[in-house]
């Protein structure tokens, strides 16, 4: 009962840990707010620009949304194709990682030249920097099924369709879930780079011109909003992944009854 309240509220004590810690570096070390301020100084700056803030904070979202989709769109394509044959993955495996170590904050200019300012640059950059998770994920699954397997669902008269259906895709699933939550958050970095880059809308355009001003509190609480969505959006890809791949994961309860089967054979 102890533990699970403990793990139940383990996140709300570190994020209260976290602010304690950092309002006694202020503090101790008075640091001016132009440089830090306090927890309390961007709770403020939140209140105060409470309507700009919620009107950037959903035209981040939508674009971050967009190249979301995206990326996970083709990621799955990709990865699947990737995955599922020798010959793809030799061909075009090394070009994603080089595509993926190119930065793509220096990409941002190149889209501002084709596509103009907007959300479109927003939306490429969201997408270069979430979509190789999936890519990487995707692929991992549907190379890495048993032999045994694809042999078992040869001989019962399977074509590549249905093992692809059958067997990969549910396979892929909770290597699949586990991207999105990193590409989610990718996702919300690529936004807010192109904003502040090349952005008229959006929270990295407030960041920007927060900074130009010396608003260092505003800057914060900002960064405070673009936490929250993506911690929001985190949180709905772990919901959809528990309700579609509980199956992946073993109870607690289970695990701890086969250490002390484990150490009972040992004794």
């Amino acid at each position: 009962m102890i533990g699970h309240l403990c793990e139940r509220f383990a996140p709300w004590l570190t994020a209260m840990a976290a602010v304690l810690l950092w309002w006694a570096m202020v503090l101790v070390f008075d640091v001016p707010n132009y440089v830090l301020p306090s927890p309390w100084e961007a709770i403020a700056a939140l209140y105060e620009y409470r309507f700009a803030l919620s009107v950037h904070g959903l035209s981040t979202l939508w674009t971050t949304f967009m190249g979301f989709a995206v990326a996970v769109v083709v990621g799955m394509i990709l990865g699947i194709l990737v995955g599922s044959s020798r010959l793809a993955y030799r061909a075009l495996y090394p070009l994603l990682i080089a595509f993926n170590s190119v930065p793509k904050a220096a990409l941002v200019p190149i889209f501002v030249i084709w596509f103009g300012v907007g959300k479109v640059p927003g939306v490429l950059t969201a997408f270069m920097l979430s979509f190789f998770p999936v890519v990487a994920n995707v692929a991992t699954a549907f190379a890495t099924i048993e032999p045994e397997l694809l042999e078992v669902m040869r001989s019962l008269g399977a074509t590549k369709r249905d093992i692809t259906l059958k067997v990969g895709i549910p396979r892929s699933l909770p290597y699949f879930f586990a991207s999105l939550k990193i590409a989610i958050t990718l996702a919300f970095v690529g936004t807010v780079i192109a904003e502040i880059v090349a952005g008229n809308s959006g929270i990295g355009n407030v960041m920007l011109v927060a900074s130009s001003n010396f608003n260092v509190p505003l800057v914060f609480a900002a960064l405070i909003v673009v936490s929250i969505m993506g911690v929001g959006m985190y949180s709905v890809s772990d919901f959809i992944e528990r309700r579609l791949t509980s199956w992946s994961v073993r109870p607690q309860g289970a695990a701890v009854a086969d250490r002390g089967q484990l150490a009972s054979a040992g004794a």
